[in-house]
């Protein structure tokens, strides 16, 4: 009898151990709600000055997005060192490159090049937030035309490819574009999700969370109190039709949003991010919100940066030091924070012409590929 009793409670045990999730929620510790998006991994200390409060707060979030065609171990390990040492996290968009006036199609082995590489260096905290692709319901987006069931199959296989790579990463879908409406190639996101789902049914079971662009529309410019499925609240609208779809309770990362100034003072824009961080952000089931973009220099996303001229902050940019609070994210159990911090690292751009590539990259990557879809079929 007492073996009996031993065997049923190690199996017990053991489908419990194998039950529990390497990630932790995020909304479960102290958390720095406050982020910026980046493009480039060199404006990180800029980054953490603004969403850290300089010595206020720690462990604000930045969201930066990686090309297929810059993988480059030395300058994305550094950045994560240096995430320590900014006590920042990370919020990694994986992206294809662009072809003509759209970003190509994902594929598989995008997905496979993405994970090995990702896998190989070591993240700051435990959780490893991986975002798949950007604004798949948007034609330009997904190689010329939006394809809900394509996604659905992609974002179906990222989650099996990651997880099996690690049980820390922590992947979320691609933030949609939540003013698009259905023509010329586009689809409105409602519809695109029901695809999605029709598609593959147990998809939204299968994320970590949810990824919301939640824009003030129309022309970025709106009262942040005004409700609408296409304003700053939309994540509420994302989880009441993905309640249709699953039971799951889905943390929320608002990646994207802001107001532009082509209609809008910056001291307007400033009472906007006060009103919506008090009174609409300030939803329990937000982790952070990352407004698009730090540092838009002069380019086309000038409209939105919260850096002027002058490279300096602007007076909206005020609104997320003051609201900076210390972080207390998990850390992965092989890291110890402090020995990094004792040695800062410097990150340099690693512009593609000085960059020299491995000469045996590709059979490196057609090996590790035909390795891992074997085990994927498997």
């Amino acid at each position: 009898m007492r073996i009996l009793l031993f065997f049923i409670g190690a199996t017990f045990f053991f489908s419990l151990a194998g039950s529990i999730l390497a990630i932790y929620d995020p909304l479960s510790v102290s958390n720095n709600k406050m982020g910026i998006h980046i493009l480039f991994p060199s404006e990180l200390h800029t980054a953490a000055q603004m969403i850290n409060g300089v010595d206020k707060g720690s462990w604000g979030y930045v969201t930066v997005p990686i090309q297929s065609t810059d993988r480059n171990r030395k300058k994305w390990q550094d950045f994560f060192n240096q995430c320590v040492v900014e006590r920042v996290i990370p919020i990694i968009r994986v992206a294809t490159t662009p072809k003509a006036s759209n970003w190509e199609e994902p594929n598989n082995l995008d997905l496979l090049d993405f994970a090995n590489f990702l896998n190989d260096l070591n993240w700051p905290v435990q959780n490893r937030y991986v975002i798949v692709f950007n604004e798949v319901n948007r034609p330009d987006e997904y190689g010329g035309k939006a394809s809900p069931e394509k996604y659905a199959d992609i974002l179906n296989s990222a989650i099996d490819i990651f997880k099996s790579r690690s049980s820390d990463f922590f992947i979320l879908p691609a933030g949609l574009d939540n003013a698009a409406i259905t023509g010329n190639g586009a689809i409105h996101r409602s519809t695109y999700l029901r695809r999605m789902h029709d598609r593959q049914p147990n998809i939204f079971n299968k994320i970590d969370g949810w990824t919301s662009h939640a824009y003030p529309n129309p022309d970025f410019s709106v009262r942040p109190d005004l409700s609408g499925s296409n304003k700053i609240d939309s994540f509420r609208y994302d989880l009441t039709l993905l309640r249709r779809f699953t039971t799951k309770k889905l943390p929320v990362f608002i990646t994207e949003t802001g107001w532009s100034n082509r209609f809008l003072s910056d001291s307007q824009i400033s009472h906007y991010y006060q009103y919506a961080f008090s009174k609409v952000w300030s939803d329990p089931n937000i982790v952070t919100v990352t407004p698009f973009l730090l540092n838009a220099q002069d380019g086309p996303f000038k409209q939105f940066s919260f850096l002027n001229n002058n490279q300096k902050p602007k007076e909206f940019a005020f609104n997320l030091s003051v609201l900076a609070q210390i972080g207390q994210p998990i850390f992965p159990a092989s890291s110890v924070p402090s020995q990094l911090i004792e040695q800062p690292v410097v990150i340099q751009e690693y512009a593609p012409a000085s960059y020299q590539p491995d000469p045996y990259s590709e059979l490196k990557t057609f090996y590790n590929n035909l390795k891992s879809l074997f085990s994927v079929i498997e």
